[in-house]
This record gives C-alpha cells, sequence and structure tokens, in this order.
C-alpha cells in the first residue's frame, strides 16, 4: 500500500524530497530517545502548508497513518512513524515570516529552531521565553507538540503560554487556524488542547508565539554545595523568600563530572551539587534580588558562590548544563532520560529516595534538573554490563515516586511510546477515555501519529500489529457527538 503513494507524494513535493531508499530512510527510524525504533514505510520533505495538506490528503485517502517530525530532539519516540506509515519531516518550513515588535510577536513556520526567533527578535529588543536545553537545534512545531519548557520556564512558562496562534492540517487534510493571535479567543481553548497534544489531532505549519522583552539586567549566579539536600533547601528558602528567578538549575555530582569532561565548565571543584541562579528584570529588583539568593545560599551551606562577570562567563556556566545530557556520554556507554515532575517541597525526599533506589539497583543516576518548578532529569546510566531490563524498572521506579508525591511522569518532554505504559499509573481509565474521546474528536480514524500517549488497545489509535477497537460513538457513525 505505501509504495502506491509515491506517484502522489512525488507529485506533491517532487521527486527530490520523496525519500524511499532502504538506508535513507533508517536516518529517520528515532528520535533523541534511541532505544525506541521503527523505520518508516516513506518519508517526505513538504516546504509549504498546502503540500503538507496535499500530503495528508493523499494518506488519509489511502487510510495510511502518518507522523509529523521537526528536528528529531525529542526523547519520547513521539516523531517515530509506523512501519507501514508516511513520515512527514518539517525541516524545510524554515522561515520567519514576521516579526512585530509593535504587537509583541513574531510568525514563523515548524521548522524554524528555537534560538533563531530569539536571534532574530534581538535587534527590536525582545526574545522567545521558552528555551529547550537543545534550544540551538530543536524546532518550534516540536517544542508546540511537546509544551516544550526549559531552563527559565519558572518565571516565563512554557510554550503554551507564548503561543497566540496556529495554522493547522487537520487530519482530513484541511488547513485551519486555532487562535487568533491575541492569546484572547472566546470559546473552547482549542490552541491549549493542540499545544502539547504531541501531534496526534494535526500537523502545525504555522505559528504565532509572544515575545517577551529583553530584560533591563540580568544576573547569573554559581553556587557549590556539599550535598543536594543542601542544594535544595536554597530553592527552598529563595521560594519562600518570594523570589521567582528566571531560572533555578541543580545538578549534582555525577553530572557535574560529565559537564566537566565534555565543555570544561569549571564548576566549583568537590560540589556535591551546583545551583545556577539567575534573575532578570529591573535594574534595582535584581540588585537586591542578587544579594538576597546569595545570603540564603550562604545560610543554606554554600561553599562558593560566583556571579557571572559578562555575557561570556554566562555563557560558561550555562554551558555545563545546556551541555548535561550529552555529556553523560562521558561517563556511561549509554543511558536512560527520564522527565518526572515533584511539587518543590518533596524535592530532596525524592532524591534520597532516587539514590537509595540506584544504589539497591547497584546502577548509577546523575540528577540534572529544573529545581524551581520540580522537573526532574534522573539520568540512569548503562554501563558495558548493567542489564537493560533492571534499568528500564528502575526507571519506572522513579517515575511512580513522582506520582506518589503528587506528581507527573512527564514535565515537558511528552508521553510518546515511552511513557505510554505509564499512563494508567497516573490516572483512571475514565480519565483515559475522556482525553481519547478529545483526540478523537480530531481524528477518529487514529491515523495521525498513532499509537501515541495512550496504553494500547485503546478506543481510535492503532499502533502497528496492533488493532483497536474504535470509541463506539465513532463505530455507531456519530463521531460529530465526540
Amino acid at each position: 500500500m505505501i509504495d502506491t503513494l509515491v506517484p502522489a507524494m512525488t507529485e506533491v513535493c517532487g521527486a527530490d524530497y520523496v525519500i524511499t531508499d532502504p538506508a535513507e530512510l533508517r536516518t529517520y527510524e528515532c528520535d533523541g530517545l534511541t532505544s525506541h525504533r521503527s523505520v518508516p514505510g516513506l518519508v517526505v520533505l513538504p516546504e509549504t502548508a498546502e503540500q503538507v495538506a496535499g500530503v495528508v490528503r493523499a494518506c488519509a485517502a489511502a487510510a495510511v497513518p502518518f507522523v509529523a517530525r521537526g528536528s528529531g530532539t525529542g526523547l519520547s519516540g513521539g516523531a517515530l512513524a509506523p512501519v507501514d506509515g508516511v513520515l512527514i519531516v518539517t525541516s524545510r518550513m524554515r522561515k520567519i515570516l514576521e516579526i512585530d515588535p509593535h504587537s509583541r510577536r513574531a510568525v514563523v513556520e515548524p521548522g524554524v529552531t528555537n534560538l533563531a526567533v530569539s536571534k532574530a527578535a534581538e535587534p527590536f529588543g525582545y526574545f522567545y521565553a521558552p528555551d529547550p536545553s537543545s534550544q540551538v537545534i530543536c524546532s518550534i512545531g516540536g517544542n508546540v507538540a511537546e509544551n516544550s519548557g526549559g531552563a527559565h520556564c519558572l518565571k516565563h512558562g512554557f510554550t503554551v503560554n507564548h503561543v497566540t496562534g496556529l495554522e493547522v492540517v487537520t487530519p482530513t487534510g484541511e488547513i485551519v487556524w486555532l487562535g487568533d493571535g491575541t492569546g484572547a479567543a472566546p470559546g473552547y481553548d482549542l490552541l491549549g488542547a493542540f499545544t502539547g497534544s504531541e501531534g496526534t489531532m494535526g500537523i502545525v505549519t504555522k505559528i504565532i508565539v509572544r515575545l517577551t522583552r529583553i530584560p533591563a539586567a540580568v544576573t547569573t549566579l554559581l553556587a557549590g554545595f556539599g550535598t543536594t539536600g543542601e542544594g535544595g533547601a536554597a530553592v527552598s528558602a529563595i521560594i519562600a523568600a518570594g523570589i521567582v528567578p528566571a531560572a533555578i538549575e541543580m545538578m549534582d555530582a555525577l553530572s557535574i563530572e560529565a559537564a566537566e569532561a565534555a565543555v570544561h565548565c569549571n564548576y566549583p571543584a568537590g560540589a556535591g551539587a551546583v545551583l545556577i541562579v539567575e534573575l532578570d528584570g529591573p535594574a534595582a529588583d535584581v540588585e537586591a534580588e542578587t544579594a538576597a539568593v546569595r545570603a540564603l545560599c550562604e545560610k543554606a551551606g554554600a561553599t562558593e558562590i560566583r556571579a557571572a562577570a559578562d555575557p561570556a562567563e554566562r555563557a560558561v556556566i550555562w554551558a555545563g548544563r545546556k551541555s548535561a545530557f550529552a555529556a553523560v556520554g562521558r561517563i556511561a556507554a549509554a543511558y536512560i532520560v527520564q522527565d518526572g515532575v515533584v511539587p518543590r517541597t518533596a524535592l530532596q525526599d525524592v532524591l534520597d529516595r532516587i539514590a537509595a533506589l540506584s544504589a539497591e539497583a547497584g546502577i548509577r543516576v546523575a540528577n540534572v534538573f529544573h529545581a524551581g518548578d520540580g522537573n526532574l532529569h534522573p539520568l540512569v546510566l548503562l554501563d558495558e554490563d548493567t542489564d537493560p531490563e533492571a534499568a528500564e524498572e528502575l526507571s519506572g521506579a522513579i517515575l511512580d515516586l513522582c506520582i506518589e508525591h503528587g506528581g507527573s511522569i512527564t514535565g515537558e518532554h511528552g508521553v510518546g511510546v515511552d511513557k505510554s505504559r505509564y499512563m494508567p499509573r497516573m490516572f483512571s481509565p475514565e480519565d483515559l477515555d475522556t482525553m481519547q474521546m478529545v483526540r478523537c474528536a480530531f481524528d477518529p480514524r487514529g491515523l495521525c501519529n498513532p499509537g501515541k500517549i495512550y496504553p494500547t488497545p485503546r478506543l481510535c489509535g492503532e499502533r502497528p500489529g496492533i488493532k483497536r477497537e474504535p470509541h463506539p460513538l465513532v463505530a455507531s457513525g456519530q463521531a460529530d457527538l465526540l
């Protein structure tokens, strides 16, 4: 069936942008989470919204599943296409269509990288606030799909807080707009529902984003502590004092070791943990908050506190944190990255429990996290003699800890295929049915990014090789009631 689509796809996108060669297809077999792989049946690279719509209409007519993919930096297996499906890669759609400083907004295509938006807005005195660690390469379309956050989401919010309009190709191939660019459209918040839906409701082809004024002053502090407990106490004290930094990041000893080996970030020697605290805003406010944060870190037991003297020093401090995931490759053959969330008040208890689980399993865990909003990124390290099943079990136990403490199984990486099996631990069958009904309202045939988010078999989505019964309202022809 997939081969019969090649002529139609060639007519829509051009022969140079339809990939059928088996060796080239393997380039797209996984995203940033390499433990999940699936070679797509066909890859197409459209350049316009009209081409995306044409590709989707061809897939819909042939009842062939399709999946959108941006830069491929996702960490949940969310952009894997079925072996009998089409992967629609949006990397050619990388135009910044408008920077409007008067309305404080930009209009971009989905293949535009996150950092490119800030660079384009900088001459006008603005930047784009959400900043995943992969911002140099991750695309805005992927950020919308996953509702990406980043280090500065503590103060400035996630992607959903900065998107005011989306042009979307529906699973039937129509081009529609969600939101009007103001962020204040009446009616149901379909824009909010679509952002973070992981590509299961349609494909984004244009994005209107809110721009943020570049702050008058920025101070970046690096504080070293003997233990993560002391660092966690400093985080709690800072928030309790009513200070909301732009970012509070923490790294433990293992992740510091990896970062030093990779980028030579010169963090405090012998530290069991470091905090990166960034403050921004009016100069007088930043000066007062910087003094307060220094005092609170000292009270919590900081062994060393440094302030970046200039943008170059600030970049070096952030280089260690931004490179942390990749840097772990310096100290382990492979790793499993997790993405759980806990209340800040539970941070130290959860870290202690992770350490105990790590010791019990005999498997190292490096911790890198957005401490300010409790978003943990434990990296379960796989050495040559590590049992992969034991590592997966430890990874799942960490997510159970997050749920046990009132948190979540994901903060910004999404569910994808990697965490769909954990969804029933957090949600009841009724919860999952309700979520899936929303999805089915957009895509009753289950062709758009099937097999993601929800455990199978369930409702209208399909995972390759597993047949699911459609939702009863879909089966009865009453899909309009969903």
